[in-house]
């Protein structure tokens, strides 16, 4: 095991919609591969809305998963330069340093978006928290 956990963060600007559903999965991901002591899940946004979006509550609550009660957050630079890796939704301008391995997944934002686009939104995020599971994984030497 490394000497510290493995740092991740998913930001988008409102933390309302595709970084919330990504938490989500990263936390399941994390629990699933049993990976709770080497992982730390950060999340947040540049610009917090007041809520996470309605139709976003109601795509995770397909899969059974509860994101209702999370509220949107703003996120420090700091914790940001702190990850292994961060994961941005298609809104990123950040510029950290070089060990910081920021990865832009270029996703639809799901803000007044209807169900079915949600979904297709989801279904693309829950993709990308599991390939990036896998790398993490040998990482943490499991």
């Amino acid at each position: 095991m490394a000497d510290r956990p493995i740092q991740v963060a998913f930001v988008c600007v409102q933390n309302a919609g595709r970084s919330q559903m990504a938490t989500a999965f990263a936390e399941r991901e994390r629990r699933d591969r049993d990976l709770e002591d080497e992982v730390v899940v950060h999340t947040g946004g540049t610009d917090p809305a007041d809520e996470v979006h309605d139709v976003v509550v109601e795509a995770m609550a397909e899969r059974d998963v509860d994101i209702g009660d999370r509220v949107p957050q703003a996120i420090s630079t700091d914790t940001l330069a702190d990850c292994e890796y961060v994961a941005t939704m298609g809104c990123s301008t950040l510029e950290l340093d070089d060990d910081v391995d920021v990865r832009d997944w270029a996703l639809e934002d799901p803000h007044g978006e209807d169900l079915e686009t949600v979904r297709e939104i989801r279904a693309e995020i829950e993709g990308n928290v599991a390939d990036l599971f896998d790398e993490i994984a040998p990482d943490t030497n499991r």
